[in-house]
């Protein structure tokens, strides 16, 4: 997989278009991964007084919302720029590089 849980990533679609944020969750969609990116993407979800939480008070919490994987690109960690994904094998394990510095990413 070309992006990971933990992965600094650019935003390069859609209302949070430039946005950068760390990769939350990587989910397994119906044939197409989706990301859930910190701080980005978010949705408000309203939730209701009752007996059922102890008597708490109504409140409004905000939570970011998965997006698909093609909207995201990998920020480079040496020069912060975006960046395309390759590998490369090195004694048998299968690495991640960086294609603009050729630096192997964790």
């Amino acid at each position: 997989m070309k992006i990971k849980k933990g992965d600094k990533v650019k935003v390069l679609a859609g209302k949070d278009q430039g946005k950068t944020g760390n990769v939350i969750q990587v989910l397994r969609g119906n044939g197409h991964y989706l990301v859930v990116v910190e701080g980005v993407n978010t949705l408000k979800k309203h939730l209701r007084a009752g007996r059922s939480r102890g008597n708490e008070k109504g409140q409004t919490i905000e939570l970011p919302a998965p997006m698909p994987m093609s909207r995201v690109m990998l920020i480079d960690p040496k020069s912060g720029k975006p960046t395309r994904v390759g590998f490369r094998v090195e004694a048998g394990d299968k690495k991640r590089i960086a294609k603009k510095s050729g630096e192997t990413l964790s």
